[in-house]
């Protein structure tokens, strides 16, 4: 034991050099990636600046956008879905909205937000042609650009978690949404699953940034669709 502890010191003092440029640069990187996260969600913040309400403040708009996240197997949403589900509905029985876009993942044929969130709102009182289906919502960034871009909407509520909404509503803005958002707090009783989704927004503050400052088109674009149009047209 002793020989192999004097063969490290050696090997440590003839490669001195190396290993101090090695440890300045990952010092220089720590510091890169934590000035880059704290840009990254000071800008975010930043976008949303008094764009951010209360349920019973938030003003009038066309269109709720409810961004999905996870469903169960027998497509039951997750109560963090159901909680912005619930937000959705209040605000159009409210009239605070006059349609719902449903934006989330349908990546493939076993697994449907979209579906899951209309079935949740029908099921309550809203009128199916009043809700209006995104399936190809497969991250925020994607979900704010197709709601803009394939869909039309210029003004919109969004609809999503407390910790999520100054990055959603940031994005769409950003992309040309002139967008206001509430957030819920119901799923807070979920305390494990909020710290984890909360801390994981640091990271997805960068990759935001990214996508914006890239131009990024979302995974699948087409033709116009006149979703949105018709709801707001419909009695």
């Amino acid at each position: 034991m002793r020989g192999r502890f004097m063969a490290v010191r050696r090997w440590f003092r003839t490669h001195r050099r190396f290993v101090r440029r090695v440890l300045l640069v990952a010092a220089a990187g720590v510091v890169l990636l934590a000035g880059g996260v704290a840009g990254s969600a000071a800008w975010i913040r930043g976008g949303a600046d008094g764009h951010v309400f209360t349920e019973a403040d938030v003003p009038a708009a066309p269109v709720a956008l409810v961004l999905g996240t996870k469903v169960s197997a027998d497509g039951t949403p997750s109560p963090f879905l159901a909680g912005r589900l619930e937000i959705a509905q209040r605000l159009f029985d409210a009239g605070k909205v006059r349609a719902i876009l449903v934006s989330g993942d349908n990546m493939n044929a076993d697994y449907n937000e979209p579906d899951a969130m209309r079935r949740w709102l029908v099921d309550r009182g809203v009128p199916a042609h009043k809700v209006v289906l995104d399936y190809a919502g497969f991250d925020t960034y994607d979900s704010c650009a197709r709601a803009k871009r394939i869909f039309g909407v210029d003004r919109a509520t969004v609809v999503t978690q407390s910790f999520h909404l100054p990055r959603a509503v940031s994005l769409c803005r950003h992309l040309g949404i002139d967008a206001n958002g509430v957030g819920d707090d119901t799923a807070r009783r979920y305390a494990q699953r909020w710290w984890i989704s909360s801390t994981r927004e640091y990271g997805a503050c960068v990759k935001a940034a990214v996508d914006v400052l890239s131009g990024r088109d979302p995974m699948h674009l087409g033709r116009h669709e006149t979703g949105v149009e018709d709801a707001l047209r419909a009695g």
